[in-house]
């Protein structure tokens, strides 16, 4: 039963972490569901003791330490990182995990900067002539690294979503050849105009993610690729992508120094977009349309485009850390918890505090990592499989550290089991649901439900999927190339004061917040619910660990192909 809780008035709250001891009451009573023997004795039981490691004080002290000052705001490649991996480190070995890179804590990443020169112009020719204002009308770099790129005359052809899905019967680029040419594709994908059930309704798929329509282009052979920025498809204003994409832009250093990429990549704003269409006597809004339909045809604007990208190289190296629990009985086969430490370093260009300490954003998954690792330390003997706690670098700078290990894993893919993604933990207190990014994606949703399920609560599908987030953060990286991947997010309907609240929370959250220096740690947040949402994911994890099932995409999804096939099922 719950137990209530007093509050300094002295009135009587239910908090969701009080149930654990009428949960596992429950559980010794043989009342399971059905696949799930949390607390009931079988092999998949998560011991009590483990999971009460986890707890509110030690979660508390992590993020506080790693979103202080000290640690400078966690910038990659700076004394932050220093110090962060560092601590890490020192933690991982204190709890008596390993070191899972051949006995390095540490796995490198070679990243490269390429600055932009500010002073580029996107000239077009043809009809009446345009010259775009960078920031203001488009935005454009390279991914090439070399000193510098450009469009010479290069022809315009809108080929809509520039999509190529053969299992949904999808192909923008069929029977047409764009070498060096530069393509004009729409933000997102047909689902969000249409609600076309083949790309998911109005939530994105992976289609509809700008790394992917830049991808896709390269592999068309493009000479060049410009999005159409819209607000409501994109799920951003103009001014998140003129920021995010001018100054320094991070990246890996890939064998062919990303030649095989289009020598520029970039957006234009609706307005510019409009404008370059009318000049082609064609309107774009209609195109839009026809855009969405299986049959559209691509079209040439009539118009080349020419601009001349100069930039600043500069190579340097952060690192991922690694530590790793050893599976008693089959250790090659690997669950992995994952959470990035990094945030946005220090701006001493602003007046006042200039540290981005990013302790929501992401100390605390950070230090929910740490916790996690501490519960299956615990464990004696170790379950079955093998447990590897990945904390990743450079998220915010594109999913970049993430990139790397699936691109070159400790582990091999094949043998990894599940990837569960940390990135923000709850600090309102308990809440009676918790949400799942990506919903209905993979059979992981299964193992949500039923421990969540068996702790009273709620399991919340994604309420914006049409903004992509699911595609926003480090398991993705190991979801396209087919690992079954699980990213939560907090709840909202508050145990004592309802979801209003907790929408209210989040909200203010985003607004005042999110990745400014204001995202610091708070004494007077309540990290119950964080620790509510932590036990799940560990029992979650240690049921996979002591499996021996492999998890799948549902069938349809479009990263369902890529693990059949490591597999061997495809």
């Amino acid at each position: 039963m719950w137990r209530p809780a007093a509050t300094p008035s002295g009135a009587a709250i239910f908090k969701v972490s009080d149930m654990r001891d009428s949960v596992l009451a429950r559980s010794a009573r043989g009342v399971c569901l059905a696949g799930l023997a949390l607390g009931c004795g079988g092999e998949t039981s998560a011991p009590r003791s483990a999971i009460e490691v986890i707890d509110a004080a030690g979660l508390a002290e992590h993020v506080r330490t790693l979103a202080s000052d000290e640690f400078e705001g966690r910038a990659p490649v700076s004394d932050g990182e220093r110090k962060t991996v560092e601590y890490l480190r020192d933690a991982f070995s204190d709890l008596g995990l390993s070191p899972a890179n051949d006995g390095e804590w540490v796995q490198a990443v070679p990243l490269v900067s390429i600055t932009a020169d500010p002073d580029a112009m996107l000239y077009v020719d043809g009809g009446s002539g345009h010259e775009l204002a960078y920031g203001d009308d488009f935005m454009a770099w390279t991914k090439r690294v070399i000193d510098r790129t450009a469009l010479r005359d290069s022809e315009l052809v809108f080929v809509g979503y520039g999509i190529v899905a053969p299992e949904y019967g999808w192909d923008d680029y069929a029977d047409l050849d764009v070498a060096g040419k530069t393509v004009i594709i729409l933000v997102n994908d047909p689902g969000y105009a249409t609600g076309d059930e083949r790309f998911d309704g109005r939530a994105m798929t992976y289609y509809g993610r700008w790394t992917y329509k830049f991808e896709e282009a390269a592999r068309q052979g493009a000479e060049g690729a410009l999005i159409i920025h819209d607000t409501g498809p994109a799920g951003y204003p103009w001014e998140v992508v003129s920021s995010s994409w001018s100054g320094p832009q991070l990246g890996l250093v890939a064998v062919d120094a990303n030649l095989s990429r289009a020598a520029v990549e970039g957006w234009l704003t609706r307005a510019a977009a409009d404008a370059l269409f009318e000049d082609a006597d064609l309107d774009l809004e209609d195109l839009m349309e026809d855009a969405a339909q299986p049959d559209f045809e691509p079209i040439s604007l009539g118009l080349t485009a020419s601009v001349e990208i100069r930039n600043g190289v500069e190579r340097s190296t952060s690192n991922n850390v690694v530590a790793l629990v050893e599976g008693s009985e089959r250790p090659e086969e690997v669950v992995v918890y994952m959470a990035h430490w990094d945030h946005l370093g220090r701006d001493e260009t602003l007046e006042g505090d200039q540290v981005y300490n990013g302790a929501l954003d992401n100390a605390t998954g950070t230090g929910g990592l740490l916790e996690i690792a501490e519960a299956f330390a615990e464990l004696d003997p170790a379950p079955a499989r093998s447990v590897l706690f990945l904390a990743v670098t450079a998220e915010e700078k594109g999913l970049l550290g993430s990139a790397y290990y699936t691109e070159r894993p400790i582990f091999p893919l094949e043998g990894t089991v599940a990837a569960i993604n940390m990135d923000g933990l709850n600090t309102i207190g308990p809440v009676r649901d918790i949400t799942v990014i990506g919903s209905g994606s993979s059979e992981l949703d299964d193992y949500l439900e039923d421990a969540a399920s068996d702790h009273g609560r709620d399991v919340r599908p994604d309420p914006e999927p049409e903004k992509g987030f699911f595609f926003r953060s480090d398991h993705f990286n190991f979801a396209k190339r087919g690992v079954p991947a699980l990213y939560t997010d907090g709840g909202i309907d508050h145990v004592e004061h309802g979801p209003e609240y907790g929408r209210r929370m989040r909200d203010e959250y985003t607004a005042e917040r999110y990745h400014t220096p204001r995202d610091e740690y708070d004494e007077s947040w309540d990290l119950d619910g964080a620790v509510d949402d932590l036990r799940l994911l560990f029992e979650i994890g240690y049921r996979l660990a002591q499996e021996d099932t492999w998890p799948n995409w549902r069938e349809g999804n479009e990263f369902r192909a890529a693990r059949d096939q490591m597999r061997g099922d495809g």
